[in-house]
């Protein structure tokens, strides 16, 4: 008898598990359940929608930097902007269910709920299966303002969906999300205010990273609140919001979005039912991704790094297993972009602690003076462990960020010499030209 599998979820976690399950196991019986679109949250809500919004932007931005081209721009369409992003995003996954037949996975559309170990109901059919993966995904989380859960406030996916530029936007929460919705309304002619409940933007990120996108920021006429605590709002309904902050004056706004993360969605699914445990921050699970017997989770329900390219990497390992491999996940070098301008991404560990850093300027690489006048400040930090002499992690801010970091990930990941990386030939001009001078400068 052919392995039996279930899938909770079709989302891009999902569509991993089962891309790698399929090469891995041709035979194996493979049912996709999705109460939604198939595709996710990614497709439809957030990864895709936001940067089709950001990229329009950032290329006119860009082009009133450069001399020659500054003179040949005129106004953003909004209109077209919206109307683009509705074409790359839109909101149906025919597509992508399609591809999951080709698959040989059979999509099952409705909720998925556990009625015992090794079966799953959804609208009354019953789903028996050897193994199940759990890829249920994360839902918004709103802040703990007074009022707010009365109003009809926008959260990420109003803010992706929107096709008309309120006049004036307040955002609470100054994470990836609310950083990057911030820049695309504020170049669609919103006045923005940002408030963020602590001393700099990105609170994961290096506070350098932070300081200069914040610099950038105010020179585009985003108001930010930083150290602004959000204690009470009341309005909307057709009305503007006043967001009230201890200790500040109030910002007032057309239309409040929450931008202040995810948690993991594990509710109502039965698991309970299957012996796993689930604690605050989501399905626990091993190196496997093994949550308990014949039960696999991966993607956001397990809270280990809420990117769909985390999601993705897991689903692959899980599936690997399930077909009886032995994959092992290592989270030593997950990187992470901010779409914003300049981007910011990071990789592996840039908190510091026991590292040796170094720094270098992007204004000082000569890509910058090709790419854009007046030069705009940049920075690539790299983070190296003294004894092993080894990258540990790095952060970059500057164009195309997330891109050149793709060489520093593979160095934290392979545990690359720093004299390798020293070096290493590259490319000229070219951003990436930091990397030599910043390892350069590592006092190892």
């Amino acid at each position: 008898m052919s392995l039996r599998v279930v899938v909770l979820g079709a989302g891009a976690t999902g569509e991993a598990f089962v891309a790698t399950l399929r090469r891995r196991e041709p035979d194996a019986q493979v049912v996709v359940v999705e109460h939604e679109l198939v595709g996710g949250e990614c497709s439809y809500w957030a990864c895709i929608p936001s940067k089709t919004l950001l990229r329009p932007l950032e290329v006119v931005a860009r082009a009133r930097l450069a001399p020659g081209a500054a003179e040949a721009v005129s106004a953003v369409d909004a209109a077209r902007v919206f109307e683009w992003r509705d074409e790359i995003a839109e909101k149906d996954d025919t597509s992508q269910a399609d591809w999951l037949a080709k698959q040989g996975a059979e999509l099952v559309r409705g909720t998925g709920v556990v009625a015992e170990p090794g079966l799953v109901r959804v609208d009354g059919r019953e789903l028996p299966y050897d193994h199940l993966l759990v890829a249920t995904g994360s839902l918004p989380t709103a802040p703990p303002v007074e009022g707010l859960a009365e109003l009809a406030h926008w959260g990420s996916r109003e803010a992706t969906s929107a096709s008309a530029v309120p006049e004036s936007l307040a955002i609470v929460g100054g994470g990836a999300v609310g950083c990057e919705l911030a820049q695309v309304y504020a170049r669609l002619g919103s006045r923005v205010t940002l408030v963020q409940n602590g001393p700099h933007l990105l609170p994961r990120n290096d506070p350098q990273a932070g300081e200069i996108l914040a610099e950038a920021f105010r020179e585009e006429g985003i108001e930010l609140r930083l150290g602004a605590k959000a204690t009470r709002v009341e309005g909307g309904g057709g009305s503007h919001f006043r967001l009230e902050l201890e200790g500040e004056p109030p910002v007032e706004a057309e239309q409040l979005l929450a931008a202040t993360g995810r948690r993991p969605h594990v509710d109502g699914f039965g698991f309970e039912r299957l012996g796993i445990t689930i604690e605050r921050r989501g399905i626990v699970v091993d190196e496997r991704l093994n949550a308990g017997e014949g039960v696999w989770a991966a993607g956001d329900v397990t809270g280990v790094a809420l990117f769909t390219h985390v999601g993705k990497y897991q689903g692959r390992v899980a599936a690997a297993n399930v077909a009886g491999g032995d994959a092992r996940a290592d989270y030593r070098a997950i990187p992470a972009a901010v779409f914003t301008d300049p981007q910011v991404a990071s990789v592996g560990d840039t908190s510091g602690e026991g590292a040796v850093t170094s720094s270098w300027k992007i204004e000082s690489v000569s890509r910058t003076s090709t790419f854009q006048k007046p030069k705009r400040p940049g920075l690539l930090k790299l983070y190296a462990d003294p004894e092993r002499r080894v990258l540990v992690g790095a952060t970059a801010v500057g164009p195309e960020a997330g891109e050149w970091l793709g060489q520093l990930t593979l160095a934290v990941r392979a545990a690359v010499p720093i004299d390798v990386l020293r070096d290493t030939i590259q490319p000229f001009p070219t951003f990436s030209e930091a990397v030599h001078f910043a390892a350069r400068d590592l006092d190892l």
